[in-house]
């Protein structure tokens, strides 16, 4: 285990994630990335690749994928472990360290930084007939290739932003986009809201609203799916190709709960340090909270700053928090 002991370790490979092995390397630190998923990247790599994102620095807009690719080669410079499809189980605190006991090995650290976004990566089901036996059959919660739609007819369900976005992104590629959604309001920007009304307005679009999903039908794959106004409860049978489920994530930390952490909320609670209670763990992303938190990446990135900068001051109290400017470090001299 004394080989096997890193500085850091990071729980989550997302852009949080990734951008803390970044600075923990920045910084000198040994470091070592652990995730759950079998690739790095984090949601934006499983769920959304061909998804643009706008309020990143540095680009008016990015397609995740390549955001990811850029954060994966950002990370990887300064070479830390990876470890992927993995998941950690329990936590031990020994005398000058921790162990990470996980479903395939067990991993000693210094100290922690848990960045795994909001949690266990489970979707919000849909509850109703067909949607556990179709799934990966019709039913999906992810686009990661919008070729893979062309020509099909699909029902998108949901009102928040991945909803909105998947319509807008496939509406161009599929036969047909029908949205579906249990209300007439939207959890979305509202620039993505008016790009759907007009696509709807257009004939690109159908908007069901003040539906829901009675049952997802077919014979082997999805091929219709009924669904009922939720004000007269009067059914209508739409075909279908694929039904893609939007409802969100089930937030939930898993084992993490049983760290000893403050949590709130399924959230882990820090501080200004991004400290969480437990000495020598931090936490930085979706997964933390405190008072004027933002779900953003670019506030994951700011709050990984503090959080491995603190890490290093932890491990090493000689060490200074306020790394300087990166323009001015030895490390990077030679570029």
């Amino acid at each position: 285990m004394a080989d096997n002991i890193r500085d850091i370790t990071i729980i989550g490979g997302g852009p949080t994630g990734l951008f803390a092995a970044f600075y923990a390397g920045m910084r000198g630190s040994s470091c070592r990335i652990i995730d759950s998923l079998p690739e790095l990247g984090g949601q934006l790599a499983a769920l959304y690749p061909e998804k643009y994102i706008h309020d990143v620095g540095g680009f008016p807009k990015v397609l995740a994928k390549d955001l990811v690719h850029g954060l994966v080669e950002q990370a990887l410079q300064f070479d830390p472990d990876v470890v992927v499809d993995e998941q950690v189980r329990d936590l031990e605190h020994t005398d000058d360290h921790f162990v990470l006991h996980c479903a395939k090995g067990s991993y000693g650290t210094r100290s922690i930084v848990i960045a795994g976004g909001k949690g266990a990566f489970e979707p919000m089901p849909l509850k109703c007939p067909g949607y556990e036996e179709f799934m990966h059959s019709g039913v999906e919660y992810a686009v990661r290739d919008p070729e893979a739609f062309r020509g099909r007819k699909v029902v998108v369900v949901g009102g928040g932003d991945t909803a909105l976005d998947f319509v807008v992104m496939l509406k161009d590629v599929a036969e047909s986009i029908t949205l579906v959604h249990r209300r007439d309001g939207w959890r979305a920007h509202a620039a993505t809201v008016s790009q759907v009304e007009h696509a709807a307005s257009s004939g690109e679009v159908e908007l069901r609203t003040f539906y829901e999903v009675r049952e997802i039908l077919g014979d082997g794959v999805v091929d219709r799916v009924t669904i009922f106004d939720n004000r007269t409860d009067e059914d209508v049978t739409l075909e279908c190709d694929t039904v893609l489920s939007c409802l969100g994530f089930k937030p939930d930390l898993g084992p993490i709960k049983s760290w000893g952490l403050e949590v709130e909320k399924n959230r882990i609670l820090v501080n200004a340090l991004m400290a969480t209670n437990v000495s020598g763990i931090f936490a930085a992303g979706d997964v933390v909270n405190y008072e004027g938190k933002l779900d953003l990446i670019a506030t994951g990135f700011a709050e990984a700053a503090v959080a491995v900068n603190n890490a290093v001051h932890h491990v090493d109290p000689s060490a200074r928090v306020n790394p300087g400017h990166s323009t001015n470090m030895k490390i990077f001299k030679d570029e």
